[in-house]
């Protein structure tokens, strides 16, 4: 107990800061702070040299390796059945989906080749994007006025609805499975209200606009008579293009004039082929039989199989050269701050 309380000559003794003690810490504070820095760039420069290295056995095995599709590797130089995919859903912002920009180019590639003897849509597709459909019809339709001695065969395997129809409706025959589904010929904006439930939740909507009509639709209010009204008419405008679309491309081959063809109800490839939806039955094999021909080429473009590998290797990288310069930089404010 005789040294309580601490005499002054017992207490720690806390350097100066302009001191030699002070000096040393100082010195020994920034050369840690140096071999860290040191050890950050060294990080960056290993995992970019990684990222090259990577880089280049992937572009070097897709060099190595096809990426074409099952018939690409026949030579052009021979008579064949050009085909396109249409397989999956129809919409511009996916990469996995059928859109025109691919599509079209895919197709004026199909039709120009001087050895394609026939092109065929190879369809698989609930449909999509009335828009993206539409061009590709227009496409299609614009290709055969330039190239008439080529036939366009539209052959759907499990399902050629909505938009894929469509598009199926501007070739010179369609061609089914006895169990494919067909038609679905309208146009449909899923919405839902959810008001009760957010009054049951406690659940306000304080959701501001600029324009009285900015909101239309809001899931969480009930519906607005003449709002409602507006979108049904969009709809029903839509679904004239749609309904004047497979009429101009089919013609006088709708057997019938029943206005449930036009309503949204889909068939089987049997039930189609009775109405005049479809024309036959048939495959792509049958059909190089029919033609004649032993060979097939996809002309369908693939989005390079590299660009999803290396966005997601190049955002990695990215993220980890930005976290470490930020870090870098909180380190020198620490450093400037002591």
């Amino acid at each position: 107990m005789s040294d309580w309380p601490p005499k002054p000559q017992n207490e720690p003794i806390i350097p100066k800061q302009n001191g030699p003690e002070w000096q040393i810490l100082e010195k020994a504070v920034l050369a840690s702070v140096e071999e860290q820095r040191r050890s950050r760039r060294w990080g960056i420069f290993f995992k970019t040299l990684t990222f090259i290295y990577l880089l280049f056995i992937i572009v070097l095995m897709g060099k190595g390796c096809s990426t074409s599709k099952e018939g690409s590797a026949v030579s052009s130089s021979s008579a064949h059945l050009a085909v396109v995919d249409i397989i999956g859903t129809i919409d511009a912002s996916s990469n996995q989906s059928v859109n025109s920009e691919d599509t079209n180019k895919a197709l004026k590639r199909a039709f120009e080749a001087s050895n394609s003897k026939a092109v065929a849509l190879n369809i698989n597709s609930p449909g999509g994007s009335p828009v993206q459909s539409d061009e590709i019809w227009q496409e299609i339709r614009y290709l055969k006025k330039q190239h008439p001695d080529k036939k366009v065969y539209a052959v759907i395997g499990d399902m050629g609805a909505s938009g894929a129809y469509y598009i199926a409706s501007a070739a010179d025959e369609i061609i089914v499975n006895p169990s494919s589904l067909v038609g679905s010929i309208g146009v449909i904006m899923p919405n839902y209200g959810i008001t009760g439930l957010a009054q049951k939740l406690g659940i306000e909507d304080r959701t501001l606009t600029a324009g009285t009509n900015k909101d239309i639709l809001s899931m969480t209010k009930p519906i607005d008579p003449a709002q409602k009204q507006h979108i049904q008419s969009v709809l029903d405008n839509v679904h004239t293009h749609f309904i004047t679309a497979v009429k101009e491309g089919r013609g006088k081959r709708l057997k019938s004039n029943d206005p449930a063809i036009f309503s949204g109800l889909f068939w089987t490839g049997d039930q189609a082929i009775q109405l005049g939806v479809a024309d036959r039955s048939g495959n792509i094999t049958s059909l190089m039989r029919e033609l004649n021909l032993d060979n097939k080429v996809d002309y369908t473009i693939e989005r390079n199989p590299l660009q999803s590998i290396l966005g997601r290797m190049g955002a990695q990288i990215g993220q980890g050269v930005s976290e470490s310069i930020a870090q870098e930089v909180q380190t020198r404010q620490s450093a400037k701050l002591q």
